[in-house]
């Protein structure tokens, strides 16, 4: 099993990130708030998992070991997928899923794109024993704190966050209509930032218009 790579950001696509390590490019496939952290040129680190199919071999990366442990997690329930893990994690961070799974909250799994109710029922029976309690709650600027201070940007200069939003959105499979639609809900919230910083969490902003976009 490939647990993590390190080495140069060679490409961003909407969808994942190509790392330079050793002389080879790889492919990792990663979620938009991952994505919004790397910058091409710059070195990172991303914990991964390599996904085996008869036909296919796919590395997916994450922020961190507790997204990578959680999306194999989510995979051990009945009907769940690499990208519907995927998925919960990009409309989630790791403890408001173990926290929706350990407290049966089924509205908050629903807003993930491809989870009803009855698969939400399934995941906290599947997964209550298995995930453990939710972790203290740690704030989003404190894990963009976080992110600072190991090299990675949580957080973007305001003129391209909307470029930047939009293309993971519409990589997601929304349209470039539903995208904007959504970042234009979110116009209080990027002015506060802006207004606070000088800059915008592309991080959060990604995370909400998902939120948005699934209650739709």
């Amino acid at each position: 099993m490939i647990a993590s790579v390190a080495g140069r950001v060679a490409a961003v696509s909407p969808d994942g990130a190509v790392v330079e390590v050793g002389g080879i490019g790889l492919a990792v496939q990663c979620i938009p708030g991952t994505i919004a952290r790397l910058q091409v040129g710059e070195s990172a680190r991303l914990a991964t998992s390599l996904v085996v199919r008869e036909d296919s071999l796919t590395l997916y990366g994450f922020a961190d070991d507790d997204e990578r442990q959680l999306f194999e997690l989510l995979q051990t329930a009945n009907g769940v997928g690499p990208r519907l893990a995927q998925a919960v994690l990009a409309i989630h961070p790791p403890r408001d899923v173990r926290r929706a799974v350990a407290t049966g909250d089924l509205k908050a799994l629903m807003q993930v794109p491809g989870i009803g109710k009855k698969g939400a029922e399934r995941l906290v029976l599947e997964l209550r024993d298995r995930l453990g309690a939710p972790t203290g709650d740690v704030s989003l600027d404190a894990v963009a704190a976080a992110a600072g201070a190991t090299g990675s940007a949580a957080v973007a200069p305001v003129a391209p966050w909307r470029d930047q939003l939009t293309t993971a959105l519409v990589g997601l499979g929304w349209t470039v209509r539903e995208a904007e639609g959504a970042l234009g809900q979110l116009a209080p919230v990027v002015e506060e930032q802006i207004a606070a910083t000088g800059s915008v969490d592309i991080a959060v902003l990604l995370r909400q218009a998902l939120r948005l976009l699934g209650r739709s």
